[in-house]
């Protein structure tokens, strides 16, 4: 499915986007809606701060070379204390640190979806529910926390984390249902593409503009 979700970001149809997977346009739709249109985390690439699989193969064979923390970091690339917690954290009990294994641990917590502030926080979710019922747009409940809220951190909530709990109902907090409250009334989110990145149906086609009278 990761190539059907690469396919939406780069503004095909759920047609185009599902042909690559021999599915259905049906299949496509249903992902869509269950999804809320918000690719999930699952099946993403681990990228920037992550550990690659190149580097837990460095890591497994200089830890069974018996090198330092230090010494690996400096190989490595990374902090003594990042191949600690490497270390710590990916390897299975009672088992030599392997590269498979650990890689697999790290894909499976990264792909895992975290708690929601709004789920945790019911007092949050109380006032955010409300300001929605009011018809304000997440960007204006967001700002108004802040002036409401000043002293009260716990009490902030970004416009995102608002919209990925409207629409992406496995992080638990807010009901979908709500999503009507949003001035656009959507109830799945629609993929946010550049001018001219949506691609046309007809090969070729002539805007109306440039066609003859």
């Amino acid at each position: 499915m990761q190539v059907f979700w690469a396919g939406m970001q780069a503004g095909d149809f759920i047609t185009d986007a599902v042909a690559p997977i021999n599915t259905s346009r049906r299949t496509g739709r249903r992902v869509l809606l269950e999804a809320g249109g918000v690719r999930p985390r699952r099946g993403r690439d681990l990228k920037g701060r992550c550990l690659t699989f190149g580097q837990r193969e460095e890591i497994a064979i200089l830890r069974a070379q018996g090198q330092s923390l230090r010494q690996i970091g400096a190989v490595v690339g990374r902090a003594a204390s990042t191949v600690s917690r490497e270390l710590r954290r990916n390897s299975v009990a009672g088992l030599p640190y392997r590269a498979t294994s650990a890689h697999a641990l790290a894909y499976e917590r990264a792909s895992r979806p975290k708690p929601a502030k709004l789920h945790t926080n019911p007092v949050l979710r109380a006032k955010v529910e409300e300001d929605l019922t009011k018809k304000y747009s997440p960007e204006q409940i967001s700002g108004r926390l802040r002036v409401e809220f000043p002293d009260e951190p716990e009490m902030r909530v970004s416009p995102e984390t608002i919209y990925q709990s409207l629409y992406v109902q496995s992080r638990g907090a807010l009901k979908r249902d709500l999503a009507a409250c949003l001035r656009t009334g959507r109830a799945i989110r629609q993929p946010c593409r550049k001018a001219g990145q949506r691609k046309n149906r007809i090969p070729g086609m002539i805007n109306i503009s440039e066609r003859p009278t």
